[in-house]
């Protein structure tokens, strides 16, 4: 997380910053890249010092989890280049909400819905992102 967040900072850099009152192109990756700098160092800090016993009872990873988020991250780039914010959304919700095994699909379905309504009022209608909420191709 820190390396990740100290590489966003310094890739920010090469953009406008800008002040608070007016804020350029790299202001928000650059604070955000800082942030999570920061929560790097925090978790580092927690866990020095914390030794942990491996037992036969110990869980195996979760490979479920792990291949959706990235299933959904993948499914959002592709689906958001072709047929907009609206079903790129769905899917990214849709698709990382059942590496949750305690999910259901109706939830996942439910969950997808609103997240989709969430994103066109915060992108497409209040931040007027350029981003076409359905295209074909």
């Amino acid at each position: 997380m820190i390396v990740l967040g100290l590489g966003t900072v310094f890739k920010s850099m090469g953009y406008h910053i800008g002040s608070l009152a007016h804020m350029g192109p790299g202001y928000f990756p650059a604070a955000i890249g800082v942030l999570l700098a920061i929560s790097g160092v925090l978790i580092a800090i927690s866990g020095i010092g914390k030794t942990h016993h491996l037992s036969k009872e110990a869980l195996p990873p979760e490979w479920r989890g792990w291949l959706c988020i990235i299933g959904g991250i993948i499914a959002f780039i592709v689906l958001g280049e072709f047929t907009g914010l609206l079903p790129a959304t769905f899917a990214i919700v849709f698709i990382s909400a059942m590496g949750d095994r305690k999910n259901t699909v109706k939830a996942a379905v439910i969950l997808s819905i609103a997240m989709s309504i969430v994103a066109v009022v915060v992108f497409w209608w209040a931040l007027q992102l350029q981003f076409p909420l359905v295209r074909w191709g």
